[in-house]
């Protein structure tokens, strides 16, 4: 028995080490712009990131992996506290190499118990997120009343300095390739009453300063956890405000709108036959694919994925320039496929108190303030 629980116990710190690994990594590919293995046109192995840069990476991992650890230590605390069976939690390390990452897909905790209530399940949803949430502030706090000087930009791009502090105006004529964060309520309101104006970066190079990028991060993973669908930490929390049976109908609803947003533009008038021949099939493949899992019947599927089709190659046609976010389509797929997008009964369905509606609410407004429609443009 304590064999098995050493073993349980180094298989966590194993996940929790690699992951810290991947993520510094991470941190320091996207702090210096530039792979760790830093080829060069002839593809040699020159100009990677050495210890020193390396080091640089844990600016960005460490705070990152503290806020991630606060959110499932949330969860995990609190399915204790109602002496529910759970785990602690599983890091989930990511590192390619050849493309960037952010080190890590996240972690979760599996609860081995079945809950019992709506206020457990509602309990135990929201307090990873406000968790989260609360250290979260002060990192971006920090993080922006804490800028560098402009100057620091030169020690990422070298290239830059000849034209000195006007560089924006030689440097992004051409933003082909470029990476940008995208907006949310939050991150505007740091940068515009928080900052100093004349030490706040460039909306490109963001990603060059780790604990802004790892605050971001933190507000991206805290909204994608409330999402109000299925089994995610805001499927936990509206479940528990609204109950089973209105959930479990509004859900698909909910799901329809999230997939609808993130395939507009993908199909249009515009794009090349030879493009089209594949994308369409692939695209309506995939509208299938998650659909079916949210309707009792396989024609039902195809209503849905031909209702979308239309619609979006209509708005299409009418706005060319009307697009959502593609990379939303991944995470509709795990939920579609694998999380689920309905939530199970409790047997005790009684009312939340006040207070738990407050917060919910509360919970509400966070998702708000932390979401962004496009989290990440690559142009």
């Amino acid at each position: 028995m304590l064999y098995k629980k050493a073993k349980g116990y180094a298989l966590h710190i194993f996940l929790f080490l690699l992951t810290l690994l991947t993520t510094t990594i991470a941190g320091a590919e996207w702090l210096y712009g530039r792979s760790i293995f830093g080829l060069n046109e002839e593809y040699s192995l020159v100009q990677g990131i050495d210890w020193q840069r390396l080091q640089g990476g844990l600016l960005f991992s460490l705070p990152f992996l503290f806020v991630l650890t606060c959110h499932e230590f949330g969860h995990y605390f609190t399915a204790r506290y109602y002496k529910i069976r759970v785990t602690l939690p599983y890091y989930i390390p990511i590192w390619l190499g050849f493309t960037s990452t952010i080190g890590t897909m996240g972690a979760f905790i599996r609860i081995k118990d079945r809950i019992f209530s709506k206020k457990e399940f509602f309990d135990v949803g929201i307090a990873g997120p406000l968790a989260g949430f609360v250290v979260a502030l002060p990192l971006l706090y920090y993080g922006f009343t804490h800028l560098p000087e402009p100057e620091y930009i030169f020690q990422i791009h070298p290239d830059y300095k000849q034209y000195g502090l006007d560089y924006p105006k030689y440097v992004y004529q051409n933003t082909l390739g470029t990476i940008t964060l995208g907006d949310n309520l939050l991150f505007l309101f740091f940068e515009n009453y928080v900052a100093d104006p004349r030490l706040l970066p460039n909306q490109y190079e963001i990603i060059h300063y780790p604990l802004l990028f790892a605050g971001y991060l933190s507000l991206f993973f805290t909204a994608l956890n409330l999402l109000p669908i299925g089994q995610l930490d805001g499927g936990h929390i509206l479940y528990g405000l609204i109950g089973y049976r209105n959930f479990n109908r509004l859900s698909p609803v909910l799901f329809f709108v999230f997939i609808f947003y993130a395939g507009l533009g993908i199909l249009s008038p515009y794009v090349p036959m030879e493009t089209a021949q594949w994308l369409y099939p692939a695209y309506a493949f995939y509208l299938f694919l998650v659909f079916q899992r949210t309707v009792p019947h396989v024609k039902y599927a195809f209503m849905q994925m031909g209702v979308v089709m239309a619609v979006q190659f209509g708005l299409a046609w009418l706005f060319p320039d009307l697009h959502g976010y593609p990379g939303w389509l991944l995470f509709g797929l795990l939920l579609s496929r694998f999380l689920g997008i309905f939530h199970p009964p409790a047997p005790d369905e009684r009312p939340l108190s006040t207070g738990r509606k407050v917060l919910g609410c509360v919970a509400l407004l966070i998702f708000i303030l932390c979401f962004s429609p496009t989290p990440l443009v690559i142009r």
